[in-house]
């Protein structure tokens, strides 16, 4: 069962994935700067939607932790990356979060985390942003309620 407040994130993630706009230049500046090269082009690969959630969560990210490394940042800014491997849309993640993971892009969007971590091993991550989006460590508290405001 999801709770009322997931529900809430979910519904408000819906609205903000509509839309498909990339991010700000601002925002583009900002993650730069937290991103290593094999980083940023993960990063670019996620859909403009999926961007600008990440901007927006390593900012309150950083808000809740303003002395986290720049490992952890990342992490926050790349907590969703796995989800470029699964393709789908807003209205399919819709289906996928209330069916579960019936079918292979199904699965891959319900293991993103995991794949992220993978994806972002591969790419040379320092070991603190493959285990925050992984869904471990210090900074995942932080994480989560940045992802969840």
């Amino acid at each position: 069962m999801i709770s009322p407040t997931h529900l809430w994130h979910l519904a408000a993630r819906f609205a903000t994935s509509l839309p498909p706009t990339p991010p700000s230049i601002a925002d583009e500046v900002w993650v730069d700067v937290h991103l290593s090269t094999g980083e940023r082009s993960l990063w670019t690969r996620m859909s403009n939607q999926d961007r600008r959630h990440s901007a927006l969560v390593g900012r309150r990210f950083i808000d809740r932790r303003p002395d986290a490394p720049r490992a952890a940042v990342a992490g926050a800014i790349l907590h969703d990356v796995g989800k470029i491997e699964c393709g789908l849309g807003t209205i399919a993640r819709v289906v996928a979060t209330i069916v579960g993971p019936r079918t292979h892009r199904f699965r891959a969007y319900h293991d993103h985390e995991e794949i992220g971590a993978r994806l972002l091993a591969a790419a040379g991550s320092d070991p603190i942003t493959v285990e925050l989006v992984r869904g471990e460590g210090p900074f995942y508290d932080d994480l989560c309620a940045g992802d969840r405001a």
